[in-house]
């Protein structure tokens, strides 16, 4: 099957089918910010700015990578660009793995022109570097896409449950090492949905990956989204075996900031809202990302769109301003943070 195809697979499952993890969660209901009833602060005066590559931003808020590669994948694309635009967010694009093998598709992901301002990356799985991908290519398609950094996704067992899996996992450390050593923009690493433990993020911080999406369980589970598509009984089955697998996206960002203090976390799986997004901060992450609770309003319109990523951003300035928390700095230092 072509990737086009996949792709345009993966929305509809996501969009028409539950695809949730099931008896696991993020872990972050297990935090409690304690309520500071004299923050001595003006809401107002509440600012969530801050940097990422190089970028400013409105708010410490990211549009996890999702789609492209397809026509109604390049709408989705577009409409999530001018929403993170407006609302001062950085923004991931989906796998550009379509782009590299269809230079045509590269329309589908070139949103800069939406985005002018704000931090945008490509994004590839990484086992892609296995299967013939090389550095010129991934130099090739950020600049199709004028991407400030690349992002490439670990998904080892979405592979194996995929009808059409590349699951040669084999050996691809150094080959991260030697694109990050290589490339002359940033290169991060994420999970899809299972989650980056404390020492994998070390060594990839070691080998000169830039930033770690620790993408932990508690939101998409992408056995299930395979299982949807696939037509084999035992595959079908087996995945359901995993629907519970992984480590919170909680869990994860405790071990990976322990293991990495001075290392650059994103923390996605499973947001909702803008007090998760709080809660990740003040475990230590620097961005905090949104996946497939923005599809739908994506795939509806710019103006649903819009309300939500200004609902999430209401909920973490308020939740600053509930523990007295003037800035992003002082947030990611607060005490007020703890696990019940």
């Amino acid at each position: 099957m072509g990737t086009e195809r996949r792709k345009n697979e993966h929305i509809g499952i996501c969009l028409n089918e539950t695809v949730e993890g099931t008896g696991i969660t993020t872990g972050l209901e297990e935090y409690r910010f304690l309520h500071n009833a004299l923050p001595e602060l003006d809401f107002a005066a509440v600012s969530l700015e801050a940097e990422f590559l190089g970028r400013k931003l409105k708010a410490p808020l990211l549009v996890s990578s999702m789609t492209g590669g397809t026509t109604e994948g390049g709408a989705i694309n577009r409409r999530l660009a001018e929403a993170a635009e407006r609302h001062g967010w950085a923004m991931g694009l989906g796998s550009v793995r379509a782009a590299i093998e269809n230079p045509a598709a590269a329309e589908t992901f070139r949103v800069r022109d939406a985005a002018p301002s704000i931090p945008l990356l490509a994004n590839l799985g990484a086992v892609q570097l296995n299967y013939g991908v090389s550095v010129e290519d991934c130099r090739r398609v950020i600049e199709r896409v004028d991407a400030d950094g690349l992002i490439l996704h670990l998904n080892s067992l979405q592979e194996v449950f995929q009808p059409e899996g590349d699951v040669n996992f084999a050996g691809l450390l150094p080959k991260i090492e030697r694109l990050a050593r290589e490339l002359s923009v940033p290169v991060g690493v994420k999970e899809v949905g299972w989650g980056i433990d404390g020492g994998t993020a070390r060594r990839l911080f070691d080998a000169g990956v830039s930033f770690v999406d620790v993408a932990g369980a508690g939101g998409t589970s992408w056995s299930q989204v395979e299982k949807h598509r696939s037509r084999d009984d035992v595959l079908r089955a087996a995945a359901d075996a995993f629907a519970g697998w992984g480590t919170p996206t909680a869990e994860c960002l405790r071990r990976v900031c322990e293991a990495a203090p001075d290392g650059t976390v994103v923390a996605s799986g499973g947001l909702a809202t803008g007090v998760d997004a709080a809660k990740a901060l003040a475990l230590g992450a620097s961005l905090a990302g949104f996946g497939r609770s923005l599809l739908a309003p994506a795939v509806d319109s710019a103006e649903r769109l819009d309300a939500l990523f200004a609902r999430i951003t209401l909920e973490l300035r308020a939740a600053m301003f509930g523990i007295g928390a003037r800035d992003v700095t002082a947030l990611r230092a607060t005490d007020r943070l703890v696990r019940i």
